[in-house]
């Protein structure tokens, strides 16, 4: 696992990089420092009919963008039989609030992360690719467990065990952001020139970002602390937001030999 510093320092960085990307804030952040690097990058999104489903056109956006490769993977029967997640399910309301309450629970796609990794893994290795990267970072620590430093190391252990003798040298499962806070990647991003107007983070995926439910208090607060201007516009502007949005999880120390 390689964090931000490591991409951005390494004598030997990823040349071609199979990148998660769902439009949001952290994962075209992440697409940007790769291109930094000079990485060719293949981003690969996911319809799994999210209610959100929105933020597709922002992927599309970052992908013109970077001028990279843009896969959109079509999972949408698979979406429907992920029910009881606010996400894919309808009849489930978008809770309000911040990442920390037990009502974001309802957010939880199963096992989405994994699913989605496999996918880029599988592209990786077709096309020769030397890493995946996905955009996990230290706020989601409380409620994702595929968002986690331990899942990330065992996926990376997992990936190299079921594809022994396929894969690249070197290849690796890069998570940068794992133990940055949603307003350190909001500060990489300004560096690295992110147009965070063209980002989608809205969980209810209306016309404008709400501004209420948990990816939406996130993303304000996040602006707030890296004391940067938001270009997003709310339908609420005026709700408040709470710190604890914007911490960083318990991780803890890190393998970063993979």
């Amino acid at each position: 696992m390689d964090n931000l510093l490591d991409l951005l320092t390494t004598q030997d960085p990823p040349t071609h990089v199979v990148s998660v990307v769902s439009g949001g804030l952290d994962s075209t952040t992440m697409a940007f420092a790769l291109h930094a690097l000079g990485a060719r990058l293949t981003l690969v999104s996911f319809d799994y009919q999210q209610r959100h489903r929105k933020e597709l056109a922002a992927a599309r956006a970052i992908a013109t963008r970077l001028d990279a490769d843009h896969e959109v993977i079509d999972l949408g029967q698979l979406g429907a039989l992920l029910s009881g997640c606010a996400l894919t399910d309808a009849s489930v309301e978008v809770p309000e609030g911040h990442y920390t309450d037990a009502s974001m629970r309802s957010t939880v796609v199963p096992n989405r992360n994994a699913i989605m990794l496999d996918i880029a893994t599988g592209i990786a290795i077709a096309r020769g690719a030397d890493a995946i990267a996905f955009g996990a970072h230290g706020g989601d620590y409380a409620v994702y467990p595929d968002c986690r430093p331990a899942f990330v190391d065992a996926y990376a252990t997992m990936v190299a065990t079921a594809n022994a003798g396929f894969l690249p040298t070197n290849f690796r499962v890069l998570a940068p952001f794992l133990l940055m806070s949603k307003a350190e990647i909001v500060r990489q991003g300004s560096w690295l020139g992110v147009p965070f107007e063209l980002t989608w983070s809205c969980y209810n995926g209306q016309e404008v970002h709400c501004g209420l439910c948990g990816t939406c208090v996130e993303r304000r607060l996040a602006f707030e602390l890296a004391d940067l201007p938001d270009p997003t516009t709310y339908a609420d502007p005026d709700a408040p937001a709470t710190q604890d949005a914007c911490a960083v999880g318990n991780g803890g120390e890190l393998d970063v030999t993979r």
